[in-house]
């Protein structure tokens, strides 16, 4: 599923009303960083599509149907090198030698593939985003929480839907 437009304006909502309950009001997956939402990171997660379209085959051409989209909204590259994108399972994807151009977006496909400069390939076999509810945190080469994009219904939130949190 593909964050839209509408998805933010609800989550742009959905943050401003968090915040006025408090930090309690928080899931766990934002415990360690701010709801600031809607400003934007200069590197973000734009986009998820946790439920690949069609069968759940377990065929390559499924698993690279399901994806995360990373986007750089600054006019500089960013060296993504290091940085990791997990999910709740503790499933981490470490980018390899790859920089992000400035006003580009890359996608993280979860199966095997050539990477290349819009496009980069977990390589897995198996299917890693939840496509009820899960939560993809992107962290940076030195571990520090970037973004993270949740999706579904989570125990601690009680409400479903996208959330959008970014480091503050």
């Amino acid at each position: 599923m593909s964050v839209s437009s509408a998805v933010r304006r609800l989550t742009a909502a959905t943050a401003v009303a968090a915040a006025a309950v408090g930090a309690v009001a928080l899931p766990a997956a934002a415990a360690d960083h701010h709801s600031s939402y809607p400003r934007h990171a200069a590197v973000y997660i734009s986009g998820v599509q946790a439920d690949s379209p069609g069968w759940d085959d377990r065929s390559n051409r499924s698993l690279n149907r399901e994806w995360v989209d990373i986007t750089n909204s600054t006019r500089r590259a960013v060296n993504l090198s290091g940085w990791t994108l997990s999910d709740e399972d503790g499933h981490t994807y470490t980018f390899r030698h790859a920089w992000l151009d400035g006003r580009s977006t890359v996608r993280v496909h979860t199966g095997i593939g050539r990477d290349v400069e819009t496009d980069v390939y977990q390589d897995r076999q198996a299917y890693v985003w939840d496509n009820n509810s899960d939560t993809a945190t992107l962290r940076n080469d030195h571990g520090r929480f970037i973004d993270a994009v949740s999706w579904g219904y989570h125990d601690r939130d009680h409400r479903d839907g996208h959330h959008h949190w970014h480091a503050g």
